[in-house]
Formats: C-alpha cells, sequence, structure tokens
C-alpha cells in the first residue's frame, strides 16, 4: 500500500506509482469524495466533457431536420 502524507498547509504528494497508474501528468486535476463511511476516494479526472466537443462529425450528406428527429411522429 502506497502512503503520503499531509504537510502543515494541507499540501500532499500523489505518490509517483500512483502517479504512474493514472498517466497523471502536472495539471491533473483530482476528485475527492467522502463516503458516509470516512473512505476517502480519489479520481484522477482526466478530461472534461468540453474536451469531448467536436469528436463526433455527422455522415457527410445525411442532414436531419429537428422535425425528423421527433421520435413521436
Amino acid at each position: 500500500m502506497t502512503e503520503s502524507t499531509i504537510t502543515a498547509k494541507g499540501q500532499t504528494t500523489v505518490p509517483a506509482d500512483v502517479r504512474a497508474l493514472v498517466h497523471a501528468k502536472p495539471g491533473t486535476r483530482l476528485v475527492w469524495s467522502v463516503t458516509p463511511d470516512g473512505t476517502i476516494i480519489v479520481r484522477a479526472k482526466a478530461k472534461s466533457i468540453l474536451d469531448m466537443a467536436g469528436m463526433l462529425k455527422a455522415p457527410k450528406g445525411k442532414r436531419v431536420g429537428v422535425e425528423e428527429m421527433n421520435p413521436w411522429r
């Protein structure tokens, strides 16, 4: 088990082996969650939903109007 220490300023260092496992680089954001029993879960936030903008492209030549998308017609 890997561990780290919290400094007087409330800071800690993520151990190198953990950083390697989650592919963390400088600037990687961490999301901290505390469960009702006191367990702390730390998750590396790899991407924002905004990073996914433009990933999917519409098929060329196939345009669909809003009315055609209505599932209740």
